[in-house]
């Protein structure tokens, strides 16, 4: 079975999205950056 590359990248990409949107509103109380962030 082929890998599908993009499905992979894409999904690390929404994971590393979702961590920075974790720091962004726990650490740094950044709340409307970090939801809009999540939104799109």
């Amino acid at each position: 079975m082929k890998e599908n590359v993009i499905k992979d990248k894409s999904f690390d990409f929404a994971l590393r999205i979702i961590n920075l949107y974790k720091y962004l509103s726990e650490e740094k109380k950044e709340y409307v950056l970090s939801k809009q962030l999540l939104r799109s």
